[in-house]
């Protein structure tokens, strides 16, 4: 299977590389998992939101090629409670001006491609799951996203589940930030199987938190 990561300026670093590290690693014990940096743009390098750091997308993303395709969220200020909405050039850096600014590129039309492909899983982290739910992506899905974006993405007719991974069939996604790897290890079982996904579980030495949100099962009674 071919796993495409999405870059966008702004990206968050630690939202891409920690999915893209698990399915680079199952490489080590499987020759059924390809993962590629990508950009909607085509290959270029693509600045994070934190100025330091800058990755290269290799390839353009392409709905037609990949089988999975992963898209994180954004790196950038966010105030505290209680100081109201920044105005003029301190608004450009804040998280949801760099998530709107992807609604400006080739990104949603790929994105909306992605998602009327059946055999195309979408996955996010943190606040990609904002950028499909602003591009009028997901309405009526359940889906996840960083706590502090949790209003928004509700307001956009999303159902929002309070799992750290919710996986609605081909829309999958996960929470904060630290989510990405737990939403990588849970893909990876998922799509290719227990084994490889628990010799990657154990070459990282990380144990997925939480339980995976699925749309099986009975209702829980009130307390």
């Amino acid at each position: 299977m071919l796993a495409q990561f999405v870059l966008f300026d702004g990206f968050d670093p630690l939202d891409v590389i920690a999915p893209f590290e698990v399915f680079s690693a199952a490489g080590m014990f499987t020759d059924r998992v390809n993962a590629e940096l990508v950009a909607a743009e085509g290959p270029r390098e693509v600045q994070s939101g934190i100025p330091a750091i800058s990755l290269t997308a290799a390839a353009s993303l392409d709905p037609d090629r990949a089988d999975l395709i992963v898209v994180p969220g954004a790196a950038g200020r966010s105030l505290p409670a209680g100081q109201g909405d920044p105005t003029g050039e301190d608004a450009e850096d804040t998280i949801p001006a760099v998530l709107g600014r992807t609604l400006t590129t080739g990104l949603p039309a790929l994105l909306g491609k992605a998602m009327a492909a059946p055999d195309t899983t979408v996955a996010t982290v943190c606040g990609g799951s904002l950028i499909l739910s602003m591009a009028g992506l997901i309405g009526g899905r359940k889906a996840i996203t960083h706590h502090q974006g949790l209003d928004v993405l509700g307001a956009s007719g999303v159902d929002v589940i309070r799992a750290r991974v919710v996986d609605d069939g081909d829309l999958v996604t996960s929470g904060g930030v630290t989510s990405g790897l737990d939403l990588g290890l849970y893909l990876l079982e998922r799509e290719v199987g227990p084994k490889v996904a628990l010799a990657v579980e154990r070459l990282f030495e990380h144990e997925r938190r939480g339980v995976v949100w699925r749309d099986l099962g009975p209702v829980p009674m009130s307390a």
